[in-house]
């Protein structure tokens, strides 16, 4: 429990239903459509809709959405609701042209795509309410506006600059030329019609006709390959989640190509040793953690990618038999040199979770990847495009190599935790590639340490940067600080951080939920 006499948060404690989201006006959202009838996939798509406009530099309806849906019965499904590349995005056509990357700023990187077609599955196979019903707080805020909210007002003026280069950037996320600032009203009108359109006509109004038109002709207009074609063959891919236990816990992920199995093996990588014998907050846990991260991206990066092209199957890689082997190459006490480097990936994401009475639970996430995504945006219908397609790489011999209508690695990924054989956590963590090292870490805060679900979002993290250091927040004490410097780690303090976060724990004993939101945005949990 927290120190009352400092600034924090308390986790939120409640008997119906609990929701948890980075923005205020989503949790609200939410938490309306409960109380409306709703369930909580009605109300976990709503939030969504809602924080593509309240938060539109981090998701919305031209980016990627990945799902664990838990019914109160116990079963649990998972929802694959990523884009893919072009058809005509061949490898020859790359090498041909001695393209060897696809940079985040690349009109290649774009994508179809694929959230609107999750979350119209969703709700007609989940949902008690319609589509129209879901998507009508997104359409009223994106018409009549929102007061912009501090960490929102901070981030999109970092990217304003970047939005001047594109003309429907410019026009419909730009006030003037500048970014909306901390309390100032901006309103989405165009992209509120597109959602109306939507919502009276279902996805073929988005992924055919003229604002599939549109987008198809914006991408081309930049040198891109994508078609309406393209955009009219999107599916949501019903997947089975991955489960790996952790000192009795089973963490539920999806498979690839997200990296949800990264956490797993990290977590695999970590129950080799005594984390519950250290000191959360010392130098010698975060120690392991980054070492057990190396290597758990390194096998991410070597290894993930759309399913039919991986090369080693999910299940050795989860396997306690190597992690145990991975484990070995750790000392306690110094940095091993020769392990491999992390190269992070910054994404911009939202993630959100909710609980209704019934004992139904939602893990949701949606991204556009990038700050804006691809940072273009259709100049009739409002439409921001993701630049998903940047994690794939340009090689023949890898997994991951982009290839026509193939799915990229993603690094958005929803998780759950399971205790005696039923739902105890619904949670993600959002940052990029942070997401998996950041899942661990709420798992072993709560399972080693006992937080609860606030304390295990608020604790401080470390993350590398662009230059293969490790950025420190805040947060962590000078003593620990300079113990890991002492280790062999180049550390630096952090100059944002690292990501954010949603946990909501299904109380089992007297029922109820534990409701947790990230302090580093500014959203909010809630629950009734």
């Amino acid at each position: 429990m927290r120190n009352f006499q400092f600034p924090g948060r308390s986790p939120v404690y409640a008997e119906q239903g609990a929701c948890a989201t980075s923005h205020p006006i989503a949790s609200a959202v939410a938490l309306s459509i409960l109380k409306q009838g709703g369930n909580a996939v009605d109300a976990a798509v709503a939030a969504s809709a809602v924080l593509g406009v309240v938060e539109p530099h981090m998701t919305g309806i031209g980016g990627d959405c990945f799902t664990i849906v838990a019914e109160a019965d116990g079963q649990i499904f998972g929802y694959n609701g990523s884009g893919r590349a072009a058809a005509a995005a061949r490898t020859e056509w790359f090498l041909e042209r001695g393209i060897t990357q696809i940079a985040d700023d690349s009109i290649h990187a774009v994508t179809v795509p694929g959230a609107l077609k999750c979350w119209e599955h969703l709700v007609s196979t989940h949902g008690r309410l319609g589509f129209d019903a879901v998507l009508a707080p997104a359409i009223d805020y994106a018409r009549r506006g929102v007061l912009t909210t501090p960490r929102v007002a901070t981030d999109w003026a970092e990217l304003a600059a970047d939005l001047l280069k594109d003309p429907g950037a410019c026009r419909h996320y730009l006030i003037d030329g500048r970014a909306p600032r901390v309390g100032e009203r901006y309103s989405l009108p165009a992209l509120g019609e597109t959602l109306r359109k939507v919502a009276e006509g279902g996805t073929d109004a988005f992924y055919k006709g003229e604002i599939a038109a549109e987008i198809a002709s914006l991408v081309q207009s930049y040198g891109g390959l994508l078609t309406e074609a393209d955009l009219a063959g999107v599916s949501c891919d019903p997947v089975t989640p991955v489960f790996a236990s952790y000192r009795g816990v089973k963490v539920a992920e999806l498979p690839p190509n997200g990296q949800g199995i990264t956490a797993l093996t990290l977590l695999k990588i970590l129950e080799q040793f005594d984390m519950a014998a250290l000191d959360p907050h010392g130098a010698e846990r975060h120690h392991l953690q980054l070492e057990a991260g190396r290597l758990a991206y390194a096998m991410r990066d070597a290894h993930i990618a759309s399913p039919e092209h991986m090369q080693v199957d999910v299940e050795t890689l989860v396997s306690a038999a190597y992690a145990r082997n991975l484990a070995g190459s750790i000392s306690p006490d110094r940095r091993n040199a020769a392990l491999p480097s992390v190269v992070p990936s910054q994404s911009d994401t939202v993630y959100l979770t909710v609980a209704d009475s019934e004992g139904r639970a939602v893990s949701f996430i949606n991204s556009v990847y990038c700050g804006f995504g691809a940072q273009i945006c259709t100049d009739r219908s409002g439409v921001l495009l993701q630049n998903r397609g940047a994690c794939f790489v340009v090689d023949p011999s890898h997994p991951n190599c982009i290839d026509g209508g193939k799915r990229p690695l993603h690094t958005i990924i929803p998780a759950m935790a399971m205790k005696d054989g039923k739902v105890w956590l619904s949670f993600g963590v959002m940052g990029g590639a942070y997401q998996a090292q950041g899942h661990a870490q709420v798992i072993v805060n709560m399972v080693d340490y006992g937080m609860d679900p606030q304390e295990a979002l608020d604790c401080e993290r470390l993350f590398w940067n662009e230059d293969g250091q490790i950025a420190a927040e805040l947060g962590l004490s000078d003593q620990a600080y300079a113990s890991l410097a002492a280790k062999g780690h180049v550390m630096q303090r952090a100059r944002m951080p690292h990501g954010g976060g949603q946990v909501i724990e299904i109380i089992r004993d007297g029922g109820g939920y534990c409701a947790a939101s990230d302090s580093r945005k500014d959203g909010l949990a809630i629950g009734y």
